[in-house]
């Protein structure tokens, strides 16, 4: 889709510090009962607050701060070492209510949205996957958003941010070891002897030497058995 931003600045800003490159993204819901409640909330410089861009649920983007200055979205938060992390990021607000207001599912149209903004965000600014964070992931002492109905599966599918691979159930890492070197167990006629010598529940979390060593003995009971 063609992303189209509006544009609705906030007083809410400042200027990055010169020395320290933009690293991260931050995403954030905005937690409250409208979309035009928050972007006012954004805009109010009592509040103190703001982000560089909201995307409403219908997948309309609007810019409140340029990526060049700094927005005051992260508030007290760590990663990785770093404690000023809106000195270094870029903020993004996804409008839902939140925990507080009735938490819902976000929109494929927003989602569709936010692919499309991070992956030109991340075209301009080296962000590496693992620092596209969400606001729980660097402040999880005081923060739920996006929460438990973010897709970052969808995200990370489409080249933004990490999704953690599950680890193997019992068994997998031995079945994945047997296609490695061609194994076709339909066309083995002594599987269930080959079995008694080899445990598939005993084969994952072996330290990489054992499991090369396993894979070898693998290789040689097949071509004995042949």
């Amino acid at each position: 889709m063609t992303l189209t931003v509006q544009e609705h600045r906030s007083p809410n800003q400042g200027p990055r510090p010169e020395a320290i490159a933009i690293d991260m993204l931050v995403l954030h819901y905005t937690g409250m009962e409208s979309t035009a409640a928050a972007l006012e909330r954004m805009c109010d410089p009592e509040a103190a607050v703001s982000a560089h861009y909201l995307i409403d649920e219908d997948g309309a983007v609007t810019r409140l701060v340029e990526e060049t200055e700094r927005a005051w979205h992260a508030g007290k938060s760590y990663w990785r070492g770093d404690t000023n992390i809106n000195d270094r990021s870029i903020g993004i607000e996804l409008a839902n209510p939140g925990h507080e207001f009735g938490y819902r599912p976000f929109p494929d149209a927003q989602l569709a949205a936010l692919t499309d903004l991070a992956l030109a965000v991340l075209s301009r600014h080296a962000i590496p996957a693992r620092n596209v964070v969400g606001h729980s992931d660097i402040a999880p002492d005081r923060k739920q958003d996006p929460g438990e109905l973010f897709d970052w599966r969808r995200l990370a599918d489409a080249g933004v941010g990490i999704w953690p691979q599950p680890k193997p159930a019992p068994g997998e890492a031995l079945m994945g070891l047997l296609q490695e070197i061609g194994y076709d167990p339909a066309a083995d006629r002594s599987v269930a002897a080959f079995q008694r010598h080899f445990r598939p529940d005993r084969v994952d979390n072996r330290p990489d030497g054992e499991t090369a060593s396993l894979a070898a003995g693998l290789r040689a009971a097949i071509t004995t058995k042949g």
